[in-house]
Order: C-alpha cells, then sequence, then structure tokens
C-alpha cells in the first residue's frame, strides 16, 4: 500500500469526492473503467486528502508528487527544493489558460456504499446520489491557498519519467494528453 500524499492547508475532514466540469449530475451510475476490470461497473470516488489531484480541468495532463518516508535527501533537494513536506503539482504551459477558464465542481459522496479500492481511490458498485455540489473556483488560487506548488514546465512527460525514476511518491493523471516533446 502505497503511503497518502501529505496534508496540505485547509484540508478539512475526511470526505469521499467526485470532480466533474458537469455540475448538472444527480445521479452517478455506476460504468465501466477504462483500464480496469471491465466486467464490474463502479462509482468512483477521491478522498479529501488526494482531491487536489483533481483540481484541474478533466482532460488535463498532470504530474504530481511529494516526499514519502523512503524519499532520499537528494530527491527532496532536486525535485521539492529541499523541503519533504512540500507537494507539486506540475502542468504544461499550453494548459494555464484552460486551468484559469475552467470551471470544476466536486461532488460530496454518502460513505455507505463506498468501499476503499487502493490507497487513493474509492469504489462503489451501487449507484449514488451526491450529498452536495462545491463550486471549486479558482483552480489556481486555491493550489496557491492550500500551499501546494503548481510547477508550469514546455513538456510533462520529461519530468515524469524523472519523478517515477526517483524515489518520490507521485500520481499521473491524463498524462496520455501530454505534448510528446521531449
Amino acid at each position: 500500500m502505497r503511503e497518502p500524499a501529505p496534508p496540505y492547508a485547509g484540508e478539512g475532514a475526511h470526505a469521499l469526492w467526485h470532480v466533474s466540469e458537469d455540475a448538472t449530475i444527480r445521479r452517478f451510475e455506476p460504468h465501466p473503467r477504462p483500464g480496469h476490470n471491465a466486467d464490474e461497473p463502479l462509482v468512483w470516488a477521491i478522498d479529501t486528502r488526494h482531491l487536489p489531484l483533481y483540481w484541474f480541468p478533466r482532460e488535463c495532463p498532470r504530474a504530481t508528487f511529494w516526499a514519502e518516508g523512503a524519499t532520499s535527501d537528494d530527491d527532496v533537494e532536486r525535485f521539492l527544493d529541499g523541503d519533504p513536506r512540500r507537494r507539486v503539482h506540475a502542468i504544461e504551459g499550453a494548459w494555464l489558460g484552460r486551468m484559469r477558464s475552467a470551471r470544476v465542481v466536486a461532488y460530496r459522496m454518502p460513505e455507505e456504499t463506498f468501499e476503499q479500492d487502493d490507497d487513493r481511490f474509492w469504489v462503489s458498485r451501487a449507484a449514488v446520489e451526491p450529498l452536495e455540489l462545491v463550486e471549486l473556483g479558482d483552480l489556481l488560487a486555491l493550489h496557491a491557498g492550500a500551499g501546494i506548488e503548481l510547477r508550469v514546465v514546455p513538456a510533462l512527460l520529461p519530468l515524469w519519467e524523472r519523478v517515477v525514476a526517483a524515489t518520490l511518491g507521485f500520481s499521473g493523471i491524463r498524462l496520455r494528453n501530454a505534448t510528446l516533446a521531449r
């Protein structure tokens, strides 16, 4: 089991969330997730600690990383500017305008039918009606207020390759949408 990401400023209590650019969802129906067991439709959620992994437009490729217990001092210095408590989220410069303009919402989900799928994701085999809808607002300000560094890089994949070869904790999402330039 992987270590969780470090806490962030203003994190709040544990809850389960589904993040979307669609603010009109009234009920989440189980569906297959690409790359997972297609025979088992599920509703997916993320916990509060890992919610910032989704403070992005849906299709935005991002590399996120932080120190874990086994992270070397060299990697803390190289990737986290010497601060082992730092969380970093990186996007390509081409996505900055979309980060500024996207309307992203978080649905708080009832926990009764969810079970932990792995250390970050939660799944429900039953349809779920959200408890509340939270407008996330300015995604850049959200990162800043949480004390999560948002790095803007020309191309994400070269950074990603260095991150996964290091001793960091990490999550990469929508990397198939990253610029192929190396």
